[in-house]
């Protein structure tokens, strides 16, 4: 109950961006493969900013 108010840090933030666009991707692959690759692209650059901040960790 005491971390319902807990701040999310930026890495929390992007895992959630990354995890919501690729089941975007997913959905999107069954019948629009441009738009899904899209996504997938999204997701990626999203992944590769998660890395930076482990990094700088």
């Amino acid at each position: 109950m005491f971390g319902l108010f807990k701040k999310k840090s930026k890495k929390d933030i992007l895992l959630a961006k990354y995890k919501k666009l690729n089941e975007e991707a997913y959905k999107l692959s069954h019948h629009d493969r441009k738009a899904s690759d899209k996504k997938l692209k999204e997701a990626n650059d999203i992944l590769e900013q998660i890395n930076a901040l482990e990094e700088k960790a």
